[in-house]
């Protein structure tokens, strides 16, 4: 692996990167746009000069370099998943370098501010559509890891064929939905992601968690009913 991560997708318009952090092996995800060089940050979750490298890095090995001057990243927008502390450490660092605009689920918001002092300037609730030149992001909510965590939705322009990507934060893993603190938790974040995941994407749909290896929902499409029963 490079200074630029890990290549998880690329295509003539974006480039996907991920970046394992912090001693909680957090996945950083870049979204880079081979166009003007533009990029999207998920979750900026610690380490921030192993992730300024992380974006500088990415933008070189794409392409997009050329149009950039050295040590001046372009990140149009700054998007947290959810709001626990082990995926915001460098949220503000990240702010103050950067200045972009920065998203996350509106239930979350009050608990990032009380954390890092980070006043998240765009709330979502889920269905909203963000787009930053090449990059169009769709936002689904998933309550019940935190009650304002979401997913990004990211197809290309053109339906070619090309698996769809979901950065599903902590909220879906492969064998099993995030961590919930209450019976009420899990059956809600169970049916968000049975409702607005499952029956909306195809098994080819790879899913980019916020720890560890991405999968597919094809993997775990026959297991929900198991994760239902046992009850994690």
């Amino acid at each position: 692996m490079t200074e630029a991560g890990k290549l998880i997708f690329d295509s003539a318009t974006v480039s996907v990167r991920s970046l394992a952090v912090s001693e909680m092996e957090n996945n950083v995800y870049l979204i880079t746009a081979k166009s003007d060089g533009r990029q999207v940050l998920i979750d900026a979750a610690d380490e921030f000069e192993r992730i300024n490298t992380f974006v500088l890095a990415a933008a070189g090995e794409d392409g997009a370099g050329a149009l950039r001057e050295q040590g001046d990243p372009r990140i149009e927008a700054l998007i947290t998943t959810h709001s626990h502390w082990d995926h915001i450490r460098a949220l503000p660092t990240a702010v103050a370098t950067y200045s972009p605009a920065t998203y996350c689920g509106a239930a979350d918001a009050p608990s990032i501010l009380e954390q890092e002092d980070v006043q998240v300037a765009h709330l979502l609730q889920g269905g909203e559509t963000l787009t930053f030149g090449d990059i169009t992001l769709e936002v689904i909510s998933l309550r019940g890891h935190t009650p304002g965590s979401i997913a990004l939705v990211y197809q290309e322009p053109e339906d070619d064929g090309t698996p769809v990507l979901l950065f599903t934060g902590d909220s879906l893993f492969p064998g099993g939905v995030g961590k919930t603190d209450t019976p009420a938790d899990f059956k809600q974040l169970l049916n968000d992601v049975r409702e607005r995941i499952f029956s909306v994407f195809d098994d080819n749909t790879v899913v980019l968690p916020g720890h560890g290896q991405h999968t597919t929902l094809g993997a775990d499409r026959g297991n929900l009913d198991e994760w239902e029963a046992r009850g994690w």
